[in-house]
């Protein structure tokens, strides 16, 4: 099944491989991101007020644990490919990182396919993100003798106090607080066209990808090849430790495409500052390029299937 965001985001890859005139407004752009944001930490900040939060540590845990381990994984793969360890550390940490868009979009297709879902999944998206920075940084400076030339400071306030991971958490938190009485009257704008931005949103998306098509040509097939093959080893390890935890069908194939998922927003930001020597162009071509559109089109029913098998 197909769900009808998807076909935006096809849209936007067609309207720039044609080279139309299509664009959005720049401000347009950051009014969609920043909903959507909103919208899906309210989302989990919803169901936490529904149930005690110690019961939901384990599954915290093991996503921070998940996010670090990525990038280990990876690294030396990447190195073996014949990559320098700054851009193997970085295109990585891009993998051990996460995509809010992916999330938002294995969420439609498990509604419209009827699959039940852990309502607080957004937490787990707000946890993932940056363990796997953090561990990029490490592989690419401590690994390297040089964890003195890395601005700790300014990094961290990047990861930790950043858009994507201030607005996801400060969502969750204001929805965990208020609950639904104490939200109704923002659930119209929030909750109700959430979908229909999504749509926009990928539109862009789409657009972004079809601009890059000319550089990932000029990439080496290898980088091709590991951004289409890495997100399935990825979703095995992630559908295996949701099935751990005990979650639900839904629940393990969020849980696999989040693992799946690679960061083109919060990654690259952090890693231009921890590691400037790393290729961006390389990463970024990489995780958007190559694995999103794979993980929206064909990766999450393939993850759903990798679930059932588990589950």
């Amino acid at each position: 099944m197909i769900d009808v965001a998807v076909l935006f985001f096809a849209l936007g890859v067609f309207a720039a491989l044609v080279r139309s005139d299509l664009r959005l407004p720049e401000a347009l752009y950051e009014t969609l991101s920043i909903f959507l944001l909103v919208a899906i930490g309210l989302k989990g900040g919803l169901e936490l007020s529904r149930q005690p939060l110690a019961a939901l540590l384990p599954q915290v845990l093991a996503c921070i644990a998940l996010g670090f381990a990525i990038p280990f994984v990876l690294t030396p793969v990447l190195r073996v490919m014949g990559l320098s360890r700054a851009d193997s550390a970085s295109i990585a940490a891009h993998y051990g990182s996460v995509s809010v868009v992916t999330f938002a979009v294995a969420q439609s297709w498990l509604q419209r396919a009827q699959v039940p879902l852990e309502q607080h999944a957004a937490l787990w998206v707000a946890v993932m993100e940056a363990p796997g920075i953090l561990a990029g940084i490490l592989l690419a400076r401590v690994g390297a003798g040089a964890a003195g030339q890395v601005r700790w400071g300014e990094l961290a306030h990047d990861v930790f106090l950043g858009k994507s991971v201030l607005l996801l958490v400060g969502g969750i938190l204001i929805g965990a607080t208020m609950g639904d009485a104490g939200t109704a009257s923002i659930k119209p704008l929030f909750l109700d066209l959430f979908k229909g931005v999504l749509a926009l949103f990928l539109l862009e998306l789409g657009l972004v990808a079809g601009a890059r098509m000319g550089a990932l040509k000029r990439q080496a097939l290898p980088i091709v090849v590991f951004a289409l093959a890495a997100p399935v080893a990825l979703a095995f390890a992630g559908a295996l430790v949701g099935a751990l935890l005990g979650l639900s069908l839904g629940g393990v194939t969020v849980m696999a495409t989040l693992a799946a998922s690679a960061s083109y927003i919060a990654a690259p930001t952090a890693m231009r500052i921890a590691v400037p020597e790393a290729n961006a162009a390389l990463s970024i071509s990489a995780a958007l390029g190559v694995t999103f559109p794979f993980n929206i089109t064909v990766g999450i029913p393939l993850y759903h299937r990798i679930a059932q098998a588990l589950t």
